[in-house]
């Protein structure tokens, strides 16, 4: 069995169950550790709870009393809730450490990790450097934010794998000794201020991919995002810039015809696949990383011929009746939507809304020359409606849900019309998951064969 490395607590409290906080009860148990678990949502017969029970697992279901507190050295945080939760306002009171589940991952390898993130980009630029990894014939396993346990897959790597995470900011806001031998910072623009608070304290939590890094480490960093470029001086790692505007000498970058890795071409633009200009950093992201990693040329350029995106991220769900339908479900943010309708040219019908975090939407009318018809559903579809008329975009429509929305954009759309789902927000007013509410969407696509 694997051994934690460097984990001197034997008291924990695992926060939030799901499937972090689930694998990361099972292994700190198995390694001997004194585990008390809080779950509001779980129930005392879930399969799950169960296992853990009979593990030795001290549960506390149903609420989250102060009294969960008493005794514990260490807390491992479900990523999901929020620092404003009353047990961890107290636990910070108590000066109680507050990790993720990412850090017991880490504690379980010696594998060289290479951590991915950003606020848009990281799922395409981890699939993209896990690929390249692969098709270079590296032993590698992808985990994290992807919708992967990290634990689970790091206490099963085998000699020579590396482990690639994508790694939210919930996440890297509970690193104590986490440090990847090779840390991707993509870009940073404000997001999640619902949890975060302000933006000072997301950047913060986007810049602990770093901050344990050593001189023997790497940061792969957008050269041309001046909120990175305004930290990147703090941290002690092997800098490796990217830019999809300059030439640089030590790192990944992009002429009008090809892409490079320092002074060495890795190939022509016009042979990659995959769609939307804003794809050329995390591309260029991907190769540094690779290149880092001991991934060859051919291996990248069979990957870029041939990679046309991540489901849920700009996803080709295909073409019905003459009209190009795509899933962008997991554009949860402003900046994601954007960057989806600048991908097109066309004529888009945009279906979008969904959860409310108090954002007005006026970032997105420079993006919409192209919007025909905007279908809107969801909590913020009122305030969508009226960027829509701001826009003077002339068909608006507000309808109860995705698979609806389907069916009202088919009726009011032509022959090559763009059906494009990106939401601009999270899901969760009325779905579970990004993937559920993206899943809804490819399933109504099909039902107008």
């Amino acid at each position: 069995m694997t051994r934690l490395k460097d984990f001197p607590y034997n008291h924990i409290l695992v926060l939030g169950l799901a499937k972090s906080g689930t694998a990361a009860a099972r292994v700190l148990l198995q390694h001997g550790k004194k585990v008390r678990v809080n779950d509001q949502k779980a129930a005392a017969n879930d399969s799950e709870v169960k296992k853990l029970k009979a593990m030795g697992a001290d549960m506390i279901l149903g609420s989250h009393p102060i009294c969960v507190l008493d005794g514990i050295e260490i807390i491992v945080k479900n990523p999901g809730i929020n620092y404003e939760n009353p047990i961890i306002k107290e636990a910070v009171e108590r000066q109680i450490p507050i990790i993720t589940e990412i850090e017991i991952a880490a504690q379980l390898t010696d594998a060289p990790i290479i951590g991915i993130t950003g606020s848009n980009g990281k799922t395409t630029t981890t699939t993209l450097t896990t690929e390249m990894l692969k098709k270079s014939n590296q032993a590698v396993k992808v985990a994290g934010n992807i919708g992967i346990v990290a634990t689970e897959i790091a206490e099963n790597l085998v000699e020579n794998e590396r482990l690639v995470l994508e790694l939210s900011s919930f996440q890297l806001m509970g690193v104590d000794k986490f440090k990847p031998k090779i840390a991707v910072l993509l870009n940073i623009f404000k997001a999640h201020l619902d949890y975060h608070k302000t933006f000072e304290n997301y950047k913060q939590a986007k810049f602990n991919i770093f901050k344990n890094q050593t001189e023997d480490d790497y940061l792969v960093y957008n050269a041309n995002d001046k909120n990175i470029i305004a930290e990147v001086g703090k941290c002690k790692a092997t800098k490796i810039p990217f830019s999809v505007k300059e030439q640089l000498a030590n790192g990944a970058w992009m002429d009008e015809n090809s892409i490079y890795f320092k002074d060495e071409k890795i190939m022509d633009r016009i042979d990659i696949s995959l769609l939307g200009e804003h794809n050329y950093e995390n591309i260029l992201a991907a190769v540094a990383a690779a290149k880092l990693s001991g991934a060859t040329n051919e291996g990248i350029r069979t990957v870029l011929s041939m990679f046309t995106g991540v489901k849920h991220r700009l996803q080709f769900v295909g073409n019905f009746h003459e009209r190009l339908f795509y899933n962008d479900s997991k554009a949860t943010n402003i900046l994601a939507t954007q960057k989806a309708l600048s991908a097109f040219e066309q004529p888009v019908i945009l279906l979008a809304g969904g959860l409310d975090r108090g954002n007005e939407f006026t970032d997105l009318l420079p993006y919409m020359k192209h919007v025909k018809a905007l279908v809107l559903f969801g909590e913020t579809a009122n305030k969508l409606k009226e960027i829509g008329k701001k826009a003077n975009i002339p068909v608006i429509r507000l309808t109860e849900n995705v698979q609806s929305a389907v069916q009202i954009a088919f009726e009011i759309s032509q022959q090559k019309d763009i059906i494009l789902l990106s939401p601009a927000c999270a899901s969760w007013d009325q779905y579970r998951t990004f993937e559920e509410r993206g899943d809804m969407f490819i399933q109504a696509v099909h039902t107008l064969v």
